[in-house]
């Protein structure tokens, strides 16, 4: 493993976190006075979603009249992206923060580079993506999937809170149907709109209340499992290189940031 490849540790106050770049730059730890908040795990900690979010149909998207196909990850789909798959290379960490980058390759079509900056304080940490291209412009999404913790200790699981404007009905392949329904209780593996911003706070009773926020306007929350809980901020809904393409140009990079926030009870 060369040194750009070795595990970037930051810490404040009593706070720790630990980035993995060499397994698709994911936090694979955040510490908050020695508590665990995230899943452990190489598939969990708090991995990237880029260059899309959530399942691809058929791992199938157009690029206007090209069409292209990702491999199927999530069969029938294709999920998540291919940064969480790729070694990331370290291009700067000043004990609180921290930049990352990848340059976009195959299977993906269009080159381009993929750069992520986390920033870590006694309270808080952002996280912050940038997509920019180094040609062609082309459709591209980017979002943070964590798994939080169902519990800390204490024998109380965690507990969700958020304000949706709309639910995305979710159809029997998974994906969106285009329609959009008042949301509906849990559990969810579900896509929300946040017309004002992501903002969902996760509370484990007596301990800790952790707020995820984000200028963007749509966040999954996933809560099926047993172990963890995922609140994943995104700049579009699944499948949305092929439903709500927001296209990455040499002048328009795509960025997107999310802050969470965390105060003892």
């Amino acid at each position: 493993m060369s040194s750009s490849e070795k595990d970037v540790r930051l810490s404040a106050g009593d706070a720790e976190l630990t980035v993995s770049p060499a397994n698709g730059c994911r936090i694979s730890s955040l510490r908050i006075g020695g508590t665990e908040l995230l899943r452990q795990g190489e598939r969990y900690g708090c991995f990237p979603m880029v260059p899309w979010c959530g399942r691809m149909e058929n791992g199938q998207f157009r690029n206007g009249g090209v069409p292209h196909r990702m491999p199927l990850t999530a069969p029938p789909h294709a999920i998540h992206g291919t940064g969480r798959d790729t070694v990331w290379q370290t291009d700067r960490e000043t004990g609180t923060e921290a930049s990352f980058h990848y340059d976009l390759a195959e299977p993906w079509p269009y080159p381009g580079r993929v750069t992520q900056t986390v920033e870590l304080s006694e309270d808080s940490v952002t996280l912050a993506f940038g997509i920019e291209t180094y040609g062609d412009s082309f459709p591209a999404q980017a979002g943070w999937h964590p798994w939080f913790r169902r519990g800390l200790g204490s024998g109380e699981d965690v507990r969700i809170a958020f304000d949706a404007a709309w639910q995305e009905e979710r159809g029997e392949n998974h994906l969106p149907t285009g329609r959009r329904i008042p949301p509906l209780d849990g559990p969810w593996d579900d896509a929300f709109g946040m017309p004002d911003g992501v903002d969902v706070t996760l509370t484990w009773p007596r301990q800790l209340e952790l707020t995820v926020k984000s200028r963007a306007e749509w966040v999954v929350v996933y809560d099926e499992q047993a172990e963890a809980v995922c609140v994943e901020p995104q700049s579009g809904p699944p499948n949305g290189l092929n439903t709500a393409p927001r296209y990455v140009t040499p002048i328009d990079p795509l960025e997107i940031a999310t802050t969470w926030s965390w105060r003892r009870l």
